[in-house]
């Protein structure tokens, strides 16, 4: 048999025919901003089918990817969240979901909830033509349907580049559950997501609260 499969293959070559390869799962990413990226990514990670949930800075320059730096709301950048996932398994519409329905407010300007300033706006950078399209036919459809009775201010844009945060603001919530701003601002969200997403949410996430 292994021999039947060598000629097999060698036949396909010679005719110009690609050789056989084996299916690699294909994952894509997009970067959303939408207030402080201790929730954002808090959430996000909790997903099946998403990857990893980088806490980060997009929208400025690479020199000025620092927390003071961008804490000044001088940078240009957002504090937001890379989100690697396998659209397979979650799609982009779903993810969509849970950022305008879930992980913040696309109706407050340059804000979210007691953090105020460029740095907190709500923004989607997209890594692809698809995204972007999806993004603002998503936000239409809120639109039309008056979801929110305010106008939906998030900004779509494409990726230019994504800069990890500290160390220390990476997975902040699991590593400090009862800091005070988690419990009022973070924790909250995981349990919306929890009721109104439950089929989205990940059994082995790693907040447990």
């Amino acid at each position: 048999m292994r021999i039947i499969g060598s000629v097999l293959l060698a036949v396909s070559v010679c005719l110009g025919a690609s050789p056989p390869v084996s299916a690699a799962p294909q994952t894509q990413r997009v970067v959303l901003a939408g207030g402080c990226f201790w929730g954002m990514q808090l959430v996000f990670e909790s997903l099946r089918g998403v990857d990893r949930a980088v806490a980060g800075y997009a929208g400025g320059s690479a020199d000025t990817a620092h927390y003071e730096t961008v804490s000044t709301g001088a940078t240009g950048h957002a504090e937001s969240v890379e989100v690697t996932y396998d659209p397979a398994r979650i799609t982009f519409k779903q993810l969509l979901d849970v950022y305008f329905l879930v992980a913040h407010d696309p109706t407050e300007l340059n804000r979210q909830g007691p953090d105020e300033g460029t740095q907190y706006r709500s923004e989607i950078f997209y890594t692809s033509p698809e995204q972007r399209a999806d993004a603002l036919r998503y936000i239409a459809h809120l639109q039309t349907q008056g979801i929110y009775p305010s106008r939906i201010v998030t900004s779509v844009a494409p990726l230019r580049g994504f800069y990890p945060a500290e160390n220390y603001h990476q997975d902040f919530a699991v590593h400090n559950p009862q800091n005070p701003y988690i419990v009022i601002n973070d924790i909250p969200k995981l349990q919306k997501l929890r009721k109104e997403f439950p089929q989205l949410v990940r059994t082995d996430a790693a907040f447990k609260n």
